[in-house]
């Protein structure tokens, strides 16, 4: 092909990319036309000429990854899979935005084939990219042996001047230069331009300059639409193996539109219908039809396709050779393909006796962590700066460094936030199980990565420690409160708080099995006593979330307690003393609202039986949801307030979080 024909093929499939999305926007009128505009170019050639994709099988372990950071500019990445041969016909973009359609406002992983994550919230997808390269080096530093590269492809990632304000892109960004992450390549679509207006209003630091003090590989193209110095600079990016890349962009937000191009007018509404015709007419493409999409246009990504069908098939051949010569390694990796955990893992779960004496529960869960680590060799993790008071380390295996990728421990910083995406983008790879930790304070910091985690439905684990206000001499800044219930209130997402040494093993049983969501392990401070009980009674009450861990000596009991983790002893501290006075109580551990609600209503009702109307709730936060379950004839305890600096014995006398005031509060409701 000559290159003045080849030069047509390029503005022809660019303008096509850059239509699909103006129509797309106009027909739902709803969305972002700018952006995909603007970032066509860039889109193209590293779509027709760099990534690594298979249409066919979207899941194929050794495709690039491309993570469309700035989500709200999902109709380009709609476009792209569409001619790119993703299962993305164009009826379904005719459909953005509309109910239960494959091309949703913003991207969301496991709807759309072809999409890597979901994204959005801006700084996330960056962030779950970091994550993403981590996991390549880990699975390659496992996996790959002499002449079997399994694991060798990178991390693509578009970024807007958005993304690069918020402060999980620095968290997540300083600590990939850090750690090296060549893989790792990042366009940021330079556009100068952001809802309010011009980013100078708020934006004015010299961002390649932060990004080369990160460590990372910085260039510039000056002309987002110049595709021989884009190609250059992705070619140069990937020839870069120590440090991340970021590629500045110079781009223009609406190119092509008379009025609205290089203004915020056209980043989150339609063009209208006069400046869709003026758009088409500037860039001479036809008014009609709507969606058009000409054959020529779909060449290069055909092309693309094709080779990187071929790849794939290659890649597929390779791994035959390679279960010959190392079935074991194959065993394990067809395993964690299908995300099963190796057979036999539980008989390494420990048990705790009431002889061994108390122990905290986020000490318990460390030496869960500890006993299981050869048996789960891809579970991986580490915490926000805080694996000593966490218990998160693994000993004996390694930290995940600039020159150890094989490292399973994994140093997150002062990066909470960051973890939180970081892990999603772990857990992305469908072959790792990671972990982080933190004071369950700090969720706070976390949060929409949480959120994001359930909304993928993938198995992240959060370790939060120092889980009330036994938290103690550190006062109300480090004291949680309302986190409990604020997780409990992210759908698809678990919580768990166990109430002793046993019950910690029994949710991360849970934890560890659950492959459908994320799952949240609450853990005390202060050391707990192991419960009297048959650990296979606490794992399988864990597991349906509540049960009855003491009853009357005899006759049926007048009340309940129901209480969680460390208040759990405490009501049965109570027991014993309304025992002591006459007074029959059951006690019930509610470790999860989430799997107890998730049972059956027989087995609900044997654990609170409907006539048994006296109910007692306790637990060191807000006593806000707790009503579901005492209904209206029972009382919570709870902290509704902040809480003091004080040891923690003070401050359970002054909470009344003792065993003294728990019995006088369950006489009180019986005399009610």
């Amino acid at each position: 092909m000559s290159p003045k024909a080849q030069a047509d093929v390029d503005s022809t499939a660019i303008n096509t990319l850059r239509f699909l999305a103006v129509d797309m926007v106009e027909k739902a009128n709803s969305g972002h036309p700018g952006a995909p505009m603007g970032q066509a170019a860039m889109a193209y050639s590293l779509w027709t000429r760099h990534l690594r994709f298979s249409p066919e099988t979207p899941g194929w372990p050794n495709r690039d990854r491309f993570v469309l950071s700035c989500g709200h500019a999902s109709a380009l990445l709609y476009s792209l899979l569409h001619m790119s041969g993703f299962d993305l016909p164009l009826s379904a973009l005719e459909e953005f935005r509309q109910f239960e359609s494959l091309t949703p406002g913003h991207p969301e992983r496991g709807l759309t084939p072809g999409v890597e994550t979901t994204t959005g919230p801006l700084g996330q997808g960056l962030a779950n990219a970091v994550g993403m390269a981590m996991a390549e080096q880990m699975l390659a530093a496992y996996f790959n042996r002499d002449g079997f590269d399994l694991f060798d492809h990178h991390v693509w990632v578009f970024v807007s001047d958005g993304d690069l304000m918020e402060g999980i892109a620095s968290e997540a960004s300083s600590l990939a230069g850090h750690l090296g992450l060549g893989k790792l390549i990042v366009a940021w679509d330079d556009n100068h331009i952001s809802i309010d207006g011009a980013t100078s209003l708020t934006f004015s630091e010299d961002v390649c300059k932060r990004y080369e003090a990160y460590g990372w590989h910085v260039q510039r193209v000056e002309d987002g639409n110049d595709l021989e110095a884009l190609d250059k600079a992705y070619e140069a990016a990937r020839e870069e193996s120590a440090r991340p890349s970021l590629i500045a962009v110079r781009t223009h937000i609406g190119f092509g539109s008379p009025n609205k191009q290089d203004t915020s007018a056209s980043h989150g509404a339609p063009l209208g219908t006069d400046e869709v015709a003026a758009t088409k007419k500037a860039l001479g493409w036809p008014l009609e039809p709507s969606f058009h999409v000409p054959d020529e246009a779909l060449v290069p990504f055909q092309s693309a396709a094709e080779v990187g069908t071929q790849e794939e098939m290659a890649w597929r051949e390779m791994f035959s050779r390679y279960a010959e010569d190392h079935p074991e390694l194959a065993s394990d990796f067809l395993q964690r393909l299908d995300r099963e955990l190796p057979s036999g893992w539980t008989e390494h779960l420990p048990t705790f006796d009431v002889e061994d004496g108390p122990l905290a529960t986020r000490k318990a869960s460390g030496k869960v962590l500890n006993s299981i680590r050869d048996a789960i060799p891809y579970l991986v993790g580490g915490s926000a700066d805080l694996a000593g008071s966490n218990n998160t380390y693994l000993e004996g295996i390694g930290d995940f460094s600039a020159s150890e990728a094989g490292g399973r421990n994994i140093h997150f910083g002062i990066r909470e936030h960051a973890m939180g995406a970081i892990l999603n983008g772990l857990a992305l790879s469908g072959m790792l199980i990671p972990y982080g930790g933190t004071f369950l304070i700090f969720s706070d910091y976390m949060r929409p990565a949480i959120r994001l985690a359930a909304l993928m439905g993938l198995p992240v684990k959060y370790v939060f420690t120092h889980d009330s206000v036994f938290v103690g001499e550190d006062g109300p800044t480090h004291q949680p409160i309302s986190q409990l219930l604020s997780l409990r209130a992210i759908p698809g997402l678990t919580v768990i708080r166990p109430a002793d040494a046993n019950e910690t093993a029994a949710a991360w049983k849970v934890a560890l099995e659950r492959q459908d969501g994320p799952t949240a392990l609450a853990l005390s401070r202060q050391s707990l006593p192991v419960i009297q009980q048959d650990p296979e009674q606490a794992a399988q009450g864990v597991a349906r979330g509540a049960y009855v861990v003491a009853d009357p000596t005899e006759g049926e009991p007048q009340l309940v307690l129901i209480a969680t983790g460390s208040e759990v002893s405490l009501a049965l501290g109570a027991h014993a003393l309304l025992a002591d006075q006459g007074i029959a109580a059951r006690v019930v551990s509610l470790p999860s609202w989430e799997l107890f609600d998730a049972q059956d209503r027989d087995y609900q009702e044997s654990v609170l039986p409907p006539g048994l109307t006296k109910r007692l709730a306790v637990e060191a936060g807000t006593t806000l949801g707790w009503e579901r379950y005492v209904g209206n004839e029972g009382d919570v305890i709870g902290i509704d307030g902040f809480g003091t600096s004080a040891p923690h014995q003070a401050i359970a006398e002054h909470f009344g979080l003792t065993p003294e005031a728990v019995a006088e509060r369950a006489r009180a409701l019986l005399e009610s």
